[in-house]
C-alpha cells in the first residue's frame, strides 16, 4: 500500500521567532596544541620531522604494513597501521566483521559503536595504532566495486553510522582514518578520473559523512585518488584546508591514499602525510617519493617553509598525545576477545540482514516440521564471509551455512545439498593448456612479474570457469588480454571467473608479486568445463524438485580495483535460481552480496533474505534468521533497481564510467532514491525497505520545532505475534521558498525500536537543523528552507504511513 492511500495528516504552525538559523559554517579558531608537542618539535631534527610525514615499511615486522619509526631518544614510539574497515587486515586470522553496508542496514547507532569497539580492541591487540577506516563515501554507482565497504546512498545514514563507529574504535585506544576524501565513488579509472561535481552536491551528499567523522573526533582523514574539478584530491586546497581544517575545525592530520600524493607542494595545500612504498626492479624500496628527500630539498632551497612541515608534524603528534602514545607509560594493549567479538559480529549480521520478500510467510522455517530441505549454491558450503581487496579479512573461522542448517534441523527433517555451480573444478589438462601449468611454489621478481603465460584450447563454445589461486602475495589473471582480475591474499582463497569462450585458442596469463620484502608464491590454476557445469546444474534442479523447500545461496564478488560489469549475479546463478524456483514453489534465496543486484527470478520465489557479506558468524546468523531464532532487523540503505539501465547513472557514460577521463555528477543532488522519486521510476526495492516476521502500526504523529531542528514523535505498536524491531523513518519534503531543484523527499531522521507482541512505545525521532537546510552556493553557506514543509513518516522512501505539515 502506498503512502498516498493511507496517509494521516497533521498540520503544525510554528511562530517565526524560531527562524534564527546560522547561514554559514563559522570558521574555527586555530587548533591550540600542547606545550609537550611544541617542545618535541623544537627538539626534532629535520630528518626526524620528515620521518613522520611519510609511511615507511619495516621488512622485519610482519605486523607493520604501515610503519612510522618514531624517535626513541625523545620517547616517541614506532607506530603501526593496518587496513580496514571490516576487520584488521594483517593477513593472519582476525575477527571478520560483517561488511560495513550490513552494519549501516541495521540503522542502529548503538550497534555501530559496538562494531567499532571490536575493531578497536582487535587493532590494539594486534599491536596496531591506527586503522584505515571507516569508508564514508556515498554510494552513487550501483556497480561500484567497493559499495560493500561503505554505508549508504543517503548521507544521513552514512554520517550517523560513521560517527558511532569511530567513537567505538577510539574507545579502545585505536586511531582512525576516515576515507576516501572526496568523491571516490567508483573503482573504474580511480587513479586518473577527474570528477566534475558542483559544490551543492558535494556539500549535501558526499561531504556530510566526512564532516560527521570530524565531529566524532576522527584522528586522520585519507584523501582520495581522483581529481575533483580538475585538482588532485590530495593537493586540493579547498577540500583539505578551507573546508576540512578551517571550516570544520579538523584537528587531526591528512594522509594520502596509497601513492595518491602527486607533488611535494601538496603539503602546503593541506596534505600532511604520504602513503605508498614503491618496489623497484631490484627489490629495493623507495619511500616518501614526494614528502621525503624531495621535501627536504624543497625546504633547504626555500621553496617550502619548514614551518609547513612543522604544522603537519604538530598535527600528527597532537593525535599521538591524545591517544597516550607520548606518555612515559604507554597505554596497555588488551588481549583479543574472539568470542565476544564474534557475538557482536553475529548480532550485526542479524540486525543488518534485510528480508526483501516473504510471500505467504514461508519464513521462518519450522525445524520440527519434518521437511526435506534442499540447500543449493557454492556459498552454502564455502561461506562468503567478506568482500575483496584491501578490506579482505582472513577469518578466525567461518562455518558453512550447510552445516549450521543441518545441525539446526537435527532429526526433525532432512537436509540435502547440491553445489549448483562448481567454482574450482579440476586441473586444466596438458592437452588444453600449452605450455603445461605446474602448480606449486614460484618466486617472481620483487616488483612482480609473470607467473604463467600460455594458450588455452577449448573444443566447444560455452561458459567456462577459470579458477586461480595465489597464496603468499597478490596478482592478477587475464584472459584474451581482458581487464586484469585480482587474485591472491586480498582476494580470498580462490578467484573463479566465468568467461564465455569460443572454440579455439585463447591467451591466459597470471602475474604475481610477493609482499614487500620478497618471498615465494604458492599458485594453482583449474577450470570448470561447460559439461561439468551442466551436470552440477541439473543435479541441483533435481534436488530442488524432490524437496519441500529449496534454499538457494547466491553471491557476488564486490572488490576493490574493479567495478562490477553487471548488476546480475555472476555466472549462471540467475539461471539456476530460475530453474530451481520453476520446480519448487517454496524457493528461498539467501543473498551474500555487497550491493544491489537485479532479480529476474523474483516473482517465482517465495522469500529473499539479503545477508550481505555477513562476517565470520554469518552461517550462525543466517540459520538463526531462516528458522526464526532471530529477526531480520535490516532495512535497505540503497535502492535496488529493476535493471542496470534504470538507475541514476544508467545509460549515461558521462555519469559512469566517464568520458575522456572525466566523470560528471550531472544528476546533482538527485542520486539514489531522490532520482527514483523525481523521475517517477519504480525500483525493485526502495531505499529503507525491509520486512519483519511481525507487523507494526504507527499512529498519532506530533512535530515540534526546537532550537536545533525538529522533534517528531509517533506511537508504534507491534500488531503481530512475534517480537521484532521497526525503523521509524522521517522524510522531509521540499521548501517552497528555495529557488533550486529539490528532492521530493529526503531522509531527515530515523530511530530503531524493538517491541514485544502487542507492546506500544512512543518513539521520538530528532531531525537536526542541518536537515532543514540546503547549501547556498552563491552565499557559500547553509540556508534554512522555510515555508510549509511536509514531514512524512514511513517504513521506506516509498511506503509512507503518516504525514504532517510544518511552517518554518
Amino acid at each position: 500500500m502506498t503512502g498516498g492511500e493511507r496517509v494521516k495528516r497533521l498540520v503544525i504552525r510554528i511562530a517565526p521567532l524560531l527562524l534564527v538559523v546560522p547561514l554559514l559554517v563559522a570558521a574555527v579558531s586555530p587548533v591550540r596544541h600542547s606545550q609537550r608537542v611544541d617542545e618535541l618539535i623544537g627538539q626534532l631534527t629535520l630528518d626526524e620531522k620528515l620521518s613522520f610525514v611519510y609511511w615507511d615499511y619495516n621488512e622485519k615486522d610482519p605486523l607493520a604494513k604501515l610503519w612510522l619509526p618514531g624517535v626513541p631518544r625523545l620517547g616517541i614510539p614506532q607506530i603501526r597501521g593496518t587496513d580496514g574497515p571490516a576487520g584488521v587486515t594483517i593477513h593472519q586470522p582476525a575477527i571478520a566483521m560483517p561488511a560495513p553496508v550490513a552494519l549501516a542496514s541495521a540503522f542502529d547507532d548503538r550497534l555501530a559503536h559496538e562494531y567499532g569497539t571490536v575493531l578497536g580492541r582487535e587493532g590494539r591487540a594486534f599491536e596496531q595504532d591506527i586503522i584505515l577506516g571507516p569508508m564514508v563515501n556515498n554510494i552513487r554507482v550501483p556497480q561500484a566495486g567497493r559499495n560493500f565497504e561503505t554505508f549508504s546512498e543517503d548521507p544521513l545514514v552514512t554520517a550517523r553510522t560513521a560517527a558511532a563507529q569511530i567513537r567505538g574504535i577510539h574507545s579502545q585506544g585505536l586511531m582512525t582514518s576516515a576515507k576516501h576524501y572526496a568523491a571516490n565513488t567508483q573503482e573504474t579509472d580511480r587513479f586518473t578520473i577527474d570528477v566534475d561535481v558542483d559544490q551543492r552536491t558535494l556539500r549535501e551528499l558526499e561531504l556530510p559523512g566526512f564532516e560527521a567523522a570530524v565531529a566524532a573526533g576522527a584522528t586522520s582523514v585519507m584523501c582520495a585518488y581522483p581529481k575533483v574539478n580538475g585538482t588532485h584530491a590530495c593537493g586540493h586546497r579547498q577540500l583539505l584546508t578551507e573546508i576540512l581544517k578551517e571550516q570544520w575545525g579538523f584537528k587531526g592530520w591528512v594522509m594520502s591514499d596509497w601513492t595518491a600524493t602527486h607533488a611535494t607542494e601538496d603539503l602546503v595545500a593541506g596534505l600532511d602525510q604520504e602513503m605508498g612504498v614503491e618496489v623497484r626492479e631490484d627489490g629495493s624500496l623507495f619511500r616518501g617519493k614526494y614528502l621525503g628527500e624531495a621535501l627536504k630539498k624543497a625546504i633547504r632551497e626555500g621553496r617550502i617553509p619548514e614551518s609547513a612541515l612543522d604544522a603537519s608534524v604538530r598535527r600528527i603528534l597532537t593525535q599521538f598525545e591524545r591517544f597516550g602514545l607520548l606518555d612515559e607509560t604507554k597505554p596497555p594493549r588488551p588481549e583479543r576477545d574472539v568470542a565476544g567479538g564474534t557475538r557482536i559480529a553475529q548480532e550485526v549480521a542479524e540486525s543488518g540482514a534485510v528480508l526483501l520478500r516473504n510471500e505467504g510467510g514461508v519464513l521462518p522455517l519450522d525445524p520440527a516440521a519434518g521437511q526435506d530441505i534442499a540447500v543449493i549454491g557454492p556459498s552454502a558450503q564455502q561461506p562468503k564471509v567478506t568482500g575483496l581487496g584491501s578490506s579482505y579479512v582472513e577469518p578466525d573461522f567461518a562455518n558453512a551455512p550447510l552445516d549450521t542448517i543441518t545441525q539446526r534441523v537435527g532429526s526433525g527433517g532432512r537436509v540435502g545439498y547440491s553445489v549448483g555451480e562448481e567454482l574450482k573444478g579440476a586441473p586444466i589438462p596438458e592437452t588444453a593448456l600449452q605450455p603445461a601449468f605446474v602448480p606449486g611454489e614460484v618466486t617472481p621478481p620483487p616488483s612482480g612479474g609473470v607467473i604463467y603465460d600460455g594458450r588455452l584450447k577449448v573444443d566447444a563454445d560455452g561458459l567456462y570457469r577459470i579458477a586461480a589461486r595465489i597464496d603468499g602475495g597478490n596478482g592478477s589473471l587475464q584472459i584474451d588480454g581482458g581487464a586484469p582480475i585480482g587474485v591472491g591474499d586480498v582476494f580470498g582463497p580462490l578467484t573463479s571467473v566465468p568467461v564465455w569462450l569460443t572454440k579455439g585458442e585463447h591467451t591466459i596469463q597470471m602475474t604475481g608479486a610477493a609482499p614487500v620484502g620478497g618471498g615465494s608464491l604458492d599458485v594453482d590454476l583449474t577450470w570448470v568445463t561447460p559439461g561439468h557445469a551442466q551436470r552440477e546444474f541439473d543435479a541441483a534442479v533435481e534436488r530442488a524438485r524432490d524437496s519441500d523447500v529449496a534454499v538457494v545461496f547466491a553471491y557476488d564478488d564486490g572488490a576493490e580495483t574493479a567495478d562490477r560489469t553487471s548488476l546480475s549475479l555472476p555466472g549462471t546463478q540467475d539461471k539456476l535460481i530460475d530453474a530451481v524456483a520453476s520446480v519448487n514453489p517454496n524457493t528461498v534465496v539467501v543473498l551474500n552480496t555487497g550491493s544491489s543486484v537485479t532479480m529476474p527470478w523474483l516473482d517465482k520465489t517465495r522469500a529473499v533474505l539479503d545477508m550481505w557479506y555477513p562476517g565470520q558468524a554469518g552461517a550462525e546468523a543466517t540459520t538463526a534468521l531462516l528458522f526464526g531464532d532471530a529477526e531480520p532487523g535490516g532495512r535497505l540503505t540503497q535502492t535496488f533497481p529493476v535493471s542496470q539501465e534504470r538507475t541514476p547513472v544508467g545509460g549515461d557514460p558521462a555519469r559512469f564510467p566517464g568520458v575522456d577521463g572525466k566523470v560528471h555528477y550531472s544528476e546533482g543532488i538527485f542520486s539514489g532514491y531522490r532520482w527514483y522519486d523525481r523521475e517517477g521510476v519504480d525500483p525493485l526495492f526502495p531505499f529503507g525497505h525491509g520486512l519483519s516476521y511481525t507487523t507494526f502500526e504507527r499512529t498519532d504523529p506530533v512535530v515540534e520545532r526546537t532550537r536545533d531542528g525538529l522533534d517528531v514523535t509517533v506511537t508504534v505498536r507491534n500488531t503481530g505475534q512475534r517480537r521484532g524491531s521497526d525503523v521509524v523513518q522521517v522524510y522531509l519534503g521540499p521548501s517552497p521558498q528555495v529557488p533550486l531543484d529539490q528532492a521530493p523527499r529526503q531522509l531527515a531522521g530515523y530511530q530503531k525500536v524493538e517491541l514485544a507482541p502487542g507492546e506500544t512505545k512512543r518513539v521520538r525521532v530528532h531531525v537536526a537543523e542541518r536537515a532543514l537546510q540546503h547549501w547556498d552556493e552563491a552565499a557559500g553557506g547553509w540556508k534554512l528552507g522555510g515555508g510549509k514543509r511536509a514531514v512524512e513518516i514511513g517504513s521506506s522512501s516509498r511506503d509512507i504511513d503518516l504525514r504532517a505539515d510544518i511552517n518554518l
